[in-house]
């Protein structure tokens, strides 16, 4: 199994638990406790603690970014495209990742968080940017 394909399983996974550790964790302890019933939960009205609120965002911005690694990875191994270079950015985008959610549910928003928060998410970004144009030059 190659490094990036690692990278996408750790995403998955780290998505996961991000969901299972803090919606879940909100929602069932709701449900469970008598506070709320399985339907107490729209998905088009903001509602919980800010932490929660926070945790929705960070787990859906897991899930939007995670197709778009997925699809990079795909094609460099369609391709046959293998270097170094893709091994590092690859592990890269999931190092950043993790703090970056981390710090969206744990810490209340402030410029300087927020600030972190997008130089982590930039360098996710700006990492699969080159992966993609490392495959992109393969497939020329």
């Amino acid at each position: 199994m190659t490094i990036p394909t690692l990278a996408i399983l750790a995403f998955a996974t780290w998505t996961l638990l991000l969901l299972f550790g803090s919606v879940g964790v909100y929602r069932w302890r709701r449900i469970l406790t008598g506070r709320a019933s399985l339907n107490d939960f729209p998905a088009d009205r903001p509602e919980g603690a800010d932490w929660y609120r926070r945790a929705m965002r960070a787990h859906a911005n897991c899930v939007e970014n995670l197709p778009v690694l997925t699809a990079i990875v795909v094609a460099a191994l369609v391709s046959n495209a293998s270097a170094p270079p893709l091994d590092i950015l690859s592990a890269l985008v999931v190092v950043a990742r993790i703090p970056q959610s981390l710090i969206h549910v744990a810490l209340p928003e402030t410029p300087t968080r927020v600030g972190i928060r997008f130089a982590l998410f930039l360098l996710q970004a700006l990492a699969m940017l080159a992966m993609a144009t490392i495959v992109a030059r393969r497939l020329s």
